[in-house]
């Protein structure tokens, strides 16, 4: 199933904030872990990049419920909450996407983020000249689903790590929404064990 050359695999949000006793924590968040360790030792030796994005807000955010968003606090930028989880497994290379880094900005896309030196993820894609993502991470129905769209609309093929995605689900069965509105867009979905 892999087609490695031109391919990238990214990981959304795997952050303290997100995983067991965090801010907002997704259940079964911390699961996607080991799965995602797995699939990074499985890519990159034959080449694959690897990206991680991450929730970088500002203490002051419209993004927040004290200034009108629909979350509590999580991953200010700096704090531990913001670290990625301690057990992920990132490569030396790894590129780093931060988003959300705006007062007025939720940015639940990584393609909403920017690079260290200040370069979009489209751009950072285009430059290596990425032609297939394989995703994962956090939270299914939030930033994994627009990532993933976002993805298609820029012409991405797109596979969704199945068992290496959590959902937030305000609602019972956002997550399946969110698995069913990504491939009705074109996205495929894979269990990690499918990409061995």
């Amino acid at each position: 199933m892999l087609d490695v050359p031109r391919t990238a695999l990214l990981i959304v949000d795997v952050q303290k904030d997100f995983c067991e006793g965090g801010a907002l924590a997704v259940r079964g968040g911390d699961r996607v872990v080991p799965l995602l360790n797995q699939v990074i030792r499985l890519l990159t030796p034959q080449g694959a990049l690897i990206l991680a994005s991450r929730d970088w807000h500002p203490a002051r955010t419209t993004h927040f419920r004290g200034r009108g968003g629909a979350w509590p606090p999580h991953c200010v930028a700096g704090t531990a909450g913001a670290a990625f989880h301690e057990n992920l497994q990132l490569p030396a290379g790894t590129i780093w996407i931060s988003k959300g880094q705006a007062p007025g900005e939720d940015g639940y896309s990584a393609f909403d983020g920017t690079t260290p030196e200040g370069h979009s993820l489209s751009s950072a894609l285009a430059d290596r000249r990425i032609e297939r993502l394989y995703v994962g991470g956090l939270a299914t129905d939030y930033c994994v689903q627009q990532t993933v769209l976002d993805a298609l609309a820029h012409g991405l093929v797109v596979t969704v790590i199945t068992d290496a995605v959590a959902a937030v689900e305000l609602a019972p069965g956002d997550g399946a929404r969110a698995l069913d509105a990504m491939t009705a867009a074109g996205a495929t979905l894979a269990t990690s064990g499918d990409l061995t």
